[in-house]
Order: structure tokens, then sequence, then C-alpha cells
């Protein structure tokens, strides 16, 4: 994928991105507590690492995202949320408060990415 492409594309990654994590993260319990497969610890610790694999999409979809033309508000936003969504997956199972802070960071990275969409769309139609 070249590198403009990407930037285009960054805030819809992003978005799937955060997305698939929400997803992921309600249904984890779920899953722990009624599948037969995931007794299997290997398989358990495969799927709960999927958490790492969010952290480095929305890297990269930040990343791109605010590389060249998102107004200083929203490239803050973004990696601000990034960063809470960040420590709270890494610290959710130190208390219960970083689970609800992650969801929240995942909420934030959608709407601000759907804002720098709108933002985008506002500019390059003049």
């Amino acid at each position: 994928m070249k590198i403009d492409t990407l930037s285009r594309k960054a805030d819809y990654i992003g978005i799937t991105g955060s997305v698939l994590c929400i997803i992921h993260c309600l249904i984890t319990p779920i899953l722990l507590l009624t599948s037969s497969v995931f007794q299997n610890s290997t398989l358990r610790v495969g799927y709960l690492s999927l958490d790492y694999v969010f952290i480095g999409v929305n890297i990269v979809a930040v990343y791109f995202a605010t590389r060249h033309y998102a107004a200083p508000a929203i490239k803050k936003s973004l990696w601000g949320f990034l960063a809470l969504f960040t420590v709270a997956l890494l610290l959710e199972d130190v208390a219960p408060f970083f689970e609800y802070l992650a969801y929240a960071a995942s909420a934030g990275l959608v709407i601000t990415h759907l804002i720098n969409i709108k933002q985008h769309r506002l500019n390059h139609t003049h």
C-alpha cells in the first residue's frame, strides 16, 4: 500500500481497528466463560494478545491520519485518545476502571477519526 493511499485511508483503518477492539473486548468474557475452545491456554493467550494488535493498528492509523492535513485540535485529540487507549489496554487487568477507560478512549478515537474525515471533505471541496 502506498504511503499516500495509507494517509487517505488512515481514518478508516483507525475506525475499523477501534470498533473491532470494542467488539473483541465485549465478547471476550462471554467466550471465556462459554466456549470449550478457549479452555486451551494457547488459544486463550493468542486471542487475548489481540490487544497488542489493536494498539499497533491504532498507532499506525493515528500516525498517518495526523501526518499531513489534520487540524491541531484533531491531532491532539487523536494522540491523546491513543495514549489513553494504550495505557488502559495495558492496565485493564489491574482494575475494572481501565477496561471502561479503554472503551471510552476507543470511542473517542472513532469519533475523532470521523471528525477528521469530515474536515478533509470540507477542506477539499472548496
